[in-house]
């Protein structure tokens, strides 16, 4: 297939650079296209046009915001199979994981469309207060005006739709940025908003390298939100030049799990290994650490050993495929080291541990400490870890002993277990008798400490991306 030259998207046309980046297939090397580099010039043009779009979104009704964002659901799934074929192809996802990213996708679009439809106030007793006789008071939500979207490689569409969905529901203009990996999707997702009827102006889309860009979309005092989802690093940096700017950040995690000596080991198995393991463990919610009770310790590991060779890598256009390459070589080198570097230090490896080419297979590592980098840092890699406790208070203070804090989980059949751990956990969600990768994408999603700043989840998210106006009525009567 002769490769593509891809275009910015702005104010409406497609603009094509001289200057162009090549986009390669992680798992078969394909040049899979030509991507335009947008500059601090394109970034300012994107802003000025969406700010001068604003005016347009803002006076839109609400029931035709929420008619756009439901085209766009509609539309994705006539198209579905297509853009799970580009989503495998520039991501590496396997297909059957890029459907399931589909499906979730028009879902968040789905969710969007109806909240545009719920953004309301609340009236408030002004004379609650002395003074405030004779007063009606009420408050009502306003879009903030151009919105910045960050996004990451591993859920190109269903994250750059956690982005345009809430923002578009409330009233606001966008700015896209896509990882450098994955702009394909995010192209055609301007392409799907076009058909369905979205102003002119108000969804922008700017490819090429963050650090090129990064002044000129995040310092632009026309800019009002950035939503950023990536690393801890480059959020840090975003929240130190966004100033009064209002900002979310969905960052880094190394999610843990609690398996407690009444929970059905056998059951629980396969979803354990599905969440460590999906999309070659590059999902900030993948399951890293597992901390299992001392006496079911030997089983628990053993099946999860058997489970995970069950495992299928390879190609991801291949229907049987669980988990392919990772989205670059460098990444595989990275946590081929990590690994090594734990061995050496006296971790065991259960399976896995060497890497095939371009893939790195699913590995379980036993007697790890807190130390090591398998375990303290983020391995965004087909990498976990399991780990023995004598007392539930133990295995809560290893899940705490973290700089993040995004999801963990319990297994238990005791409620008084699961709510006491839910209670003293240090996460931004807690799942009880599942995994810490389960997110379902109307719940407020975000997290503690340096795991970010804010919440996801379409309602949480028009929140986080409207202004809250008081107005109060005084009776001259």
């Amino acid at each position: 297939m002769k490769p593509l030259t891809k275009g910015l998207f702005i104010n409406g046309e497609w603009i094509k650079k001289e200057a162009v980046y090549p986009l390669y297939s992680p798992y078969s090397g394909e040049l899979l296209a030509h991507i335009s580099r947008a500059d601090p010039d394109d970034a300012e043009q994107a802003i000025a046009g969406a700010d001068r779009a604003f005016a347009k979104m803002k006076a839109l009704p609400a029931y035709e915001r929420s008619r756009i964002l439901a085209r766009v659901a509609r539309i994705i799934q006539d198209r579905k199979e297509e853009l799970a074929k580009v989503l495998a192809r520039e991501a590496g996802k396997p297909i059957r994981t890029a459907r399931a990213e589909l499906e979730r996708t028009l879902v968040t679009y789905q969710f969007s469309a109806e909240e545009a439809k719920r953004i309301g106030g609340e009236t408030i007793p002004m004379d609650a207060a002395p003074g405030g006789e004779g007063r009606l008071g009420m408050t009502w939500r306003e879009p903030l005006g151009v919105v910045v979207a960050i996004t990451p490689f591993n859920f190109p569409f269903n994250l750059v739709a956690h982005k345009l969905g809430p923002a578009f529901a409330a009233g606001n203009t966008v700015v896209l940025k896509p990882a450098e990996q994955t702009p394909l999707s995010a192209l055609l997702i301007a392409e799907i908003f076009t058909e369905a009827g979205l102003p002119k102006g108000a969804l922008q889309v700017v490819t090429g390298y963050g650090t090129e860009l990064s002044d000129a979309l995040l310092t632009d005092v026309r800019v009002k939100k950035i939503s950023f989802t990536g690393s801890v690093q480059v959020g840090k940096l975003i929240k130190a030049k966004a100033g009064l700017k209002k900002v979310t950040l969905e960052l880094g995690s190394n999610s843990g799990l609690i398996v407690e000596p009444d929970a059905p080991v056998d059951k629980i198995i396969p979803r354990c290994v599905e969440g460590a393991f999906a999309f070659a463990g590059q999902v900030c919610i993948s399951l890293q650490r597992i901390y299992v009770h001392e006496s079911i310790y030997r089983e628990f590991t053993e099946l999860f050993i058997r489970q995970t060779k069950k495992l299928n890598i390879g190609d991801p256009l291949d229907e049987t495929t669980d988990l392919s390459s990772m989205i670059h070589p460098g990444e595989t080198d990275r946590i081929e080291a990590w690994v090594n570097e734990a061995v050496q230090a006296g971790a065991t490896i259960g399976c896995g541990g060497s890497r095939k080419g371009k893939l790195y297979p699913p590995t379980v590592l036993l007697n790890v400490t807190k130390e090591m980098k398998v375990s303290c840092h983020e391995v965004f890699a087909p990498v976990v870890s399991i780990v023995s406790y004598k007392e539930l208070d133990e295995a809560i203070e290893m899940i705490n002993d973290s700089v993040y804090g995004l999801n963990a989980g319990i297994y238990t059949s005791n409620i008084d277990n699961a709510l006491y751990a839910a209670r003293n956990i240090q996460a931004g969600g807690v799942m009880i008798n599942d995994i810490p990768t389960f997110r379902v994408d109307h719940m407020p999603y975000g997290g503690v400490k340096e795991s970010g700043y804010g919440r996801e989840g379409i309602k949480y998210a028009v929140q986080e991306m409207t202004e809250l106006k008081l107005i109060t009525i005084k009776n001259m009567s």
